[in-house]
């Protein structure tokens, strides 16, 4: 039965980004009666994928949309996938200018004490940023992860508060960190598996940059130290880069208390997936499994984009110092389906709001593009006030009546 339900949510989830309100008429008989008959049918098309992980979800990059999942909110062990986040505050730092790419990193005698997977960075060895995060990505090093934290942060502990921050603000609802790698065996330190694509989702799409280093196979660093120059050779721990055609990465994880686990990404056609396998308990079967998943998504789905939107026209304002104000649109429109529909009947709707009155904010939304297929609301995406409009004040209303007046003597 929670296979079952679990799947009526992701189909009800992947047919409709938005769904039109139910009509209050309908009573609770006529649910019960409709989701019974609607169970019935869906369980026969229930995919039976006999994972051997416990823990599984297939997500939908562009619109979030869960496809596939069979208890995606059991709080397990991370591992190493706890590294999304950490590249995710690195990332953010990039963003903000905190740090920069060619920036050198000092390696603490902390950092350099981790065990697990690392590079073996010694205590006062620099490298660039742009290293560090070739290392924390593709050879999942610890090290590499703490002297970025510390870099960012000043402590990995503050760092860890920060991780536990941003997770909570993507409504990771299942996760708590202890450490910026996963090293940790505490029963403190945990994720779950919709957590985790909830997390790879943000990456990969506020961040594409990242898979210009998730994509690596295999490549050669170089160790400065009191002892000399050495080089080291950094392979991706992420077989799916070899043996599945459209993987794009994004971070593998295994320890003895978490097994086997991995975010797998991919592209194909410009649909992006995110496979997320946890617990598993082979090592091989983890790529398998998420392989699996992502040929069902890239098999079940297809992806609407609007790429040439309808063009906008600047919407009247009252009481303004102006009399309209120039748009935008706010975002992308995407409507993800697993119906086969035929995308070239979707409609589209310019939608004002109506009685707009100064002040405007910039960002202010002033309208929405609609969008409908058959009948159906699939969705709308904002349309946006592109400056801000002030009030018109005396002297604003005096130049009117003034101009008005030339206009009528010319």
């Amino acid at each position: 039965m929670n296979r079952i339900l679990s799947f009526l949510a992701a189909v009800s989830l992947c047919t409709y980004l938005w769904h039109p309100a139910l009509p209050e008429t309908l009573s609770a008989g006529n649910l019960n009666t409709e989701a019974a008959t609607q169970a019935a049918e869906v369980a026969a098309q229930t995919p039976q994928f006999d994972l051997t992980a416990p823990s599984s979800i297939l997500m939908e990059a562009s619109t979030g949309t869960v496809i596939y999942e069979e208890q995606a909110d059991q709080r397990l062990s991370p591992a190493s996938i706890t590294k999304i986040m950490t590249l995710i505050l690195i990332f953010d730092a990039l963003k903000d200018g905190t740090i920069t790419l060619e920036e050198e990193v000092t390696t603490s005698s902390h950092a350099k004490s981790m065990g697990g997977s690392q590079v073996f960075l010694e205590e006062g060895e620099k490298q660039t940023v742009d290293t560090m995060i070739k290392c924390i990505v593709v050879a999942s090093a610890n090290d590499a992860s703490v002297a970025m934290a510390e870099r960012i942060a000043g402590s990995e502990t503050e760092f860890v508060n920060r991780m536990n921050e941003r997770a909570a603000g993507l409504g990771m609802t299942n996760t708590h960190f202890e450490d910026c790698c996963g090293l940790t065996d505490s029963d403190n330190h945990y994720s779950s598996a919709r957590d985790v694509a909830i997390m790879s989702r943000e990456l990969i799409t506020k961040y594409p940059a990242i898979h210009e280093y998730s994509t690596i196979w295999m490549q050669n660093i170089t160790h400065t130290t009191n002892k000399g120059t050495t080089e080291f050779g950094l392979a991706n721990t992420n077989k799916l880069l070899k043996q599945y055609q459209w993987a794009t990465g994004l971070k593998t994880g295994s320890t003895s208390k978490a097994k086997y686990c991995v975010s797998a990404t991919a592209e194909k056609d410009g649909v992006k997936m995110i496979a997320v396998i946890m617990a598993c308990p082979n090592y091989k079967d983890r790529f398998t499994e998420a392989a699996t998943l992502l040929n069902y998504g890239y098999a079940t789905c297809k992806l609407f984009e609007d790429q040439t939107p309808l063009a906008l026209s600047p919407v009247p304002v009252q009481d303004g110092v102006a009399e309209q104000v120039q748009t935008e649109y706010g975002a992308p429109f995407y409507y993800l389906s697993t119906s086969g529909e035929d995308f070239s009947a979707i409609e589209r709707e310019i939608i004002w709001e109506e009685g707009l009155v100064a002040p405007i904010e910039k960002g202010q939304q002033v309208g929405r593009l609609e969008y409908r297929l058959n009948g159906n609301v699939l969705g709308s995406t904002p349309i946006l006030a592109k400056e801000s409009l002030e009030k018109a004040g005396f002297l604003d209303y005096m130049k009117k009546i003034g101009q008005q007046f030339l206009f009528l003597q010319s």
